[in-house]
This record gives C-alpha cells, structure tokens and sequence, in this order.
C-alpha cells in the first residue's frame, strides 16, 4: 500500500534530518571557535610581529571559509529532507482525508474552453488540483495546458511510456519536486528572464576592452612598486589609474544597472533551475520522450545545468558592486564588474537562445512526473490502447476524483452505436457519469491512466455543453451562451468527427422549445461522425432513437423507494428510464 511507502519514508527522512540538525549545531559551534582563534592569531601577530601567527591566523581563515562552504551544504541538506518529509505527509493525508494541498489552478480556468470549465477542471478539488505536483511556474503552466487539448496518437504514446516509466522512480520524483519547492518562481521573474534572454547583445569599442585589461595591469604594477619597492611616485600614479577605471565602469553604468536588476530577481531561481535540470542530466532513462527531453539540455557539448550555474555564479558577483566598500576597490583596481559583465554578454551571446526551451524541459519533466505520481497513488488505473479506428470503450469506468470506497463503475462501449440519450431522475447520477466519461477522455488524450478496468480509445476533440454561465460582460443570458456553444459544436462536427457530452442543453426557454430544439441537435449530430452521449429529463426526446437505431442508443439511470427513502445504484442499464423522484422528494421534505 503506498501509504505505508510514504509513511517509511517519512520516518527514514525524520531521521536524516535530526542528523542533519544535530550536524548542523556542530558546525555551527565549530565556526565560532575557527572564527575566535582566527582573530586571536592575527591579534597576536600584530601585537608580537611573528610571521609563524600570521601564517596560522591565515590558515585558520582559510579553515573558517571551508567550514562555511561545508555548513552551507549541510544546511541545504536538511531543508531538503525537510521538504521530503512535507511531500510524503501531503500524499498521506490527500490518500486518507482527501486533503488537496496543491495549487488548484483557479485562475487559468477558461469559461469558453471545449470542454475544461464544464468538466471541472480547475479551481478547488479541481482535476488539475488532483494531478498538481509542479513547484515552478513553467511546470504549472505546461501541466495546465496539456489539459486543454488533445495529443495525437504517437505522442499519447510516447508520453504514456515516459510516465510508466517514471511512475516507480518514487524518490527521483520527489527530489524534483522538492528541488523545485525551494525557491518560489513568479511570473515577473519569469517573464524579466524571458526578456533578457532576447535582449540583443552589444559590444563596447576596441579601445574600452583594451583599456579594461591593460589598466588593472597597471595598476597592480603600481600599487607592487610604491608598496613593496617604495617608489612614493607609484602611489600617485595608482590614484590616477583607479580613478580612470572608475570612469570605466561609469561608462558601463546604464548596462550594469540593467544586468543588475535582473540578477535581483532571478540569481536564486537560476540555482534552483541548475539544480534541476543536473538532476534530469544525471538520471538513466530509457523512454524515447525522456531520452530527447534530455538530449534538448546539451547544446555545444555543454549541459543546460552548467551553463545555468555560470550565468548564476555571475548574476551573483554582479550583486557585489552594491557594497560600497568592496564595489570601489574591486572596480577601482581591478575593473572587476566591467569584466563581470562581458561575461554575462559572452553568456547571452553562446547560451540565452536556449533558456526558454530549458525551462520548458523543466516544466515538462514536472508534468510528467505529476501524472507518474497520480498513477503511484491510484495503481488499479490503466492506460488505454490508442488506435485510430474510432473505438472507444471503457470496462468499469469511474470518475478519479471521487474516493475509491464510493465509486460505483459502470461500462461503456461506443461500437455499436456512437451517441447515447441518458435518462434518469434527479440525484440518479447523469451529471457525473457524463463528467467521467469525459474527464477519462481527456486523461487518455494527454497520456494519462485512467480509471477503468480496460479502455480502448480512439483520441478525438471533446466538445462539452454542461456548465454554461450568463456572460453579463458581454450581455449574454444563458441561453444565447448555450446557443453558441452549440454552434461552436455543430461547426466542429462539419470539419472533423468529436466525442461530445450535453446536459440538458436548452435550459434557458420553455418546454416545448426546449424539446423540440433538443430532438432537432439530436438528428443533425446522428447525421455526423460524432461519438459521446447526452443527458436529459425529457422522456419524449428518446424516441429519436428509433430514427437512428444504428446510431443512437438509450441508457438510463434507475430509482426505487425502499422503506420510504430513495435508492440510487447508480448503475447504467439500457433503455429509458422508468422511475422519477422530484415529486417524491418534494413531499418529503414538505414542499407540496
């Protein structure tokens, strides 16, 4: 059972971190007595002159800066394994309680989408909100977008091996996303990224990038002859030199200040993106989608993850020209940040032509991982048989949203007749079943398991009528919405065949509009190449089955009263439904 897996983990990751922390104090006191007998040595020196102090004093500073770099690694490790140890409690508590810790999506929900705002697709305890184990903004983005559309058969496929094949790699998985949860990515970030990236390159003059070498040359050349020969002469000279490579520097200024703020924003996102992409690098595949998402960071035989840490490794000497103590002396003698910035020209020049496309490889491999881990949590899914012959067909069918213990399956075939009228009385279950054909769909098409038994799906555009809204901004009611989207359909089915779901389409006009209008969608869809069903009240609306018998089919959703209380089986049967509820339930609860 994959709670106990999580819950071991939890208990090998609290150990490790209580090492970790206990190492961490260690190294922490270690620091202070290093740093203590680093001052005392080079307070003796100065008081005695004794160069053996002075060498100690320098060794022990050394020491101290090991130690740092060491404590440094440490510190990362434990909050590492602490964010592992979040991970696993999260998955035990969404497979126990239900709890949905994720980011739901909400506002990426679009009302006029085919099918994804009436299926349910994002927002709380959303179909995206489920899948959700991307930590960047660019895995959040790619994982919702591969929701709204679906893949053709080889790269459904090709994506169906890679999340077969990432599906055990439970602890891989888990260093992703943890790697990822370290540093938060925002849009701004993002996007300030994606525009330096384009910014075209500029060179300074021949002159300037001579000067930039030859002064700090002189300088040092200055500075060693006053200080160690004693030539007075030297120490002017070197102020002369200095101030001019402050001018230098001045004159690279504007483009300073830009590279800088764009460091501010990115320098640690960077780390965290070269972190990432080492471990994707790093990793034995043997899917052909994973191998080429891999195949994409090497560029120039140099990895993605190098050349992210070099531009980060910049960005962050580029902070030091705030310090207003080591900004003059570093750019006055050594035009430290002037070079520091032809090399991150250098680096946008050879490398910022690929960054886009490896974050998208990031986001990519987040996405997948999200739907190895919905497989990891829900073993008894499936993944359909692909083919392009229009067989659909579902075995024990059941929505993946809804907890295991209330799930009632039922089977679905499409191959002898491609459209259903589905009857039944409220509460009998025709919303949902609609809803689980139709997000099973759409999880097939992306590559996705499903909840069935067995399933074999030709992937078509899903086209869904379920949930329409008044449009006040644009002054539309419900029905001319619903009229539109209808249209949309009908133009759809023109051009290509469709799998589309309707439920009680026409809900904004009277009864007799309402039934005539659904009989006539009815007839000129069974003219079509369509596959899908639609739900409705309406008993009468069945009979245009019979004009269509090799078409159209009747299923149902029954109801009995037993002991004075309504029954649901929520099972489908053929046929149109027989037995209704609304008057009874109105007497119960003393409405008439």
């Amino acid at each position: 059972m994959n709670v106990n897996t999580y819950q071991s983990n939890i208990e090998t990751l609290t150990k490790e971190a209580e090492n970790l922390s206990a190492r961490d104090k260690k190294m922490s006191i270690t620091r202070l007595i290093v740093a203590l007998a680093s001052a005392t040595l080079f307070y003796q020196y100065y008081s005695s002159d004794q160069p053996v102090l002075l060498i100690c004093g320098l060794l022990s500073t050394a020491v101290f800066l090991l130690l740092v770099r060491k404590h440094r690694v440490i510190r990362w490790k434990r909050r590492m394994a602490d964010e592992k140890v979040a991970i696993n409690q999260d998955e035990i508590s969404y497979l126990e309680k239900g709890e949905l810790v994720y980011e739901d999506g909400a506002e990426l929900s679009q009302h006029d989408h085919p099918y994804s705002y009436d299926l349910d697709f994002f927002g709380n305890h959303s179909l995206f909100q489920s899948l959700n184990r991307t930590a960047t903004l660019r895995g959040k983005q790619i994982l919702a977008k591969s929701l709204l559309s679906i893949l053709p058969k080889q790269e459904i496929e090709a994506t169906q091996e890679a999340v077969k094949e990432l599906t055990p790699l439970l602890d891989w998985r888990h260093e992703i996303y943890a790697l990822g949860r370290l540093e938060e990515s925002s849009q701004e970030g993002y996007d300030q990224l994606m525009e330096w990236s384009q910014k075209p390159g500029s060179k300074s003059s021949l002159t300037i990038r001579i000067l930039t070498f030859v002064l700090p040359i002189l300088v040092l050349t200055m500075m060693f002859g006053y200080f160690v020969l004693d030539y007075s002469l030297a120490g002017n000279i070197t102020g002369m030199f200095m101030l001019l490579n402050l001018v230098i520097l001045g004159l690279h200024y504007k483009e300073l200040r830009y590279e800088l703020l764009t460091s501010t924003e990115t320098e640690k996102v960077l780390k965290q993106y070269a972190l990432l992409l080492k471990s994707i690098e790093d990793q034995a595949f043997q899917s052909r989608k994973l191998k080429g998402l891999q195949a994409t960071l090497k560029q120039e035989q140099e990895n993605a993850s190098k050349a992210i840490q070099q531009l980060s490794a910049l960005f962050e000497r580029l902070e030091h020209l705030t310090n207003i103590f080591a900004g003059p002396i570093l750019n006055g003698i050594l035009l430290y940040h002037v070079h520091i910035l032809r090399g991150i020209k250098n680096w946008r020049q050879n490398h910022a032509r690929h960054v886009k496309q490896w974050l998208d490889v990031i986001g990519e491999m987040e996405k997948l991982n999200s739907l190895a881990n919905f497989h990891y949590n829900n073993p008894s899914f499936t993944y359909p048989n692909i083919n392009t012959e229009k067989r659909i067909e579902f075995e024990d069918l059941g929505h993946p949203l809804i907890p295991g213990e209330k799930t009632v399956t039922n089977s679905i075939s499409f191959k002898d007749h491609n459209f259903f009228i589905l009857t039944g009385s409220n509460m009998s279950g025709k919303s949902t079943f609609l809803r689980t054909v139709g997000v099973n769909m759409v999880l097939a098409g992306i590559g996705a398991p499903v909840f069935s038994k067995r399933a074999t799906v030709h992937p078509l555009p899903v086209l869904v009528s379920m949930r329409l809204s008044d449009s006040l901004n644009d002054s539309e009611s419900y029905f001319y919405a619903e009229v539109k989207r209808l249209k949309y359909i009908m133009d759809r089915l023109e051009q290509e065949p469709c799998f589309v779901l309707l439920d009680e389409i026409l809900r904004g006009t009277n009864s007799d509009d309402k039934r005539n209008g659904t009989i006539e969608v009815i007839r000129k869809m069974a003219k079509k190449e369509v596959f899908g069903g639609i739900a409705t009240h309406d008993l009468e609306v069945c009979n245009v089955a019979n004009e269509f018998s090799d078409s159209l089919i009747n299923k149902r959703f029954e109801v009995e009263i037993v002991n004075d209380e309504l029954v649901f089986d929520y099972k489908l049967r053929d046929g149109i439904c027989q037995n209704k509820s609304a008057s009874f339930i109105m007497k119960k609860m003393e409405v008439i």
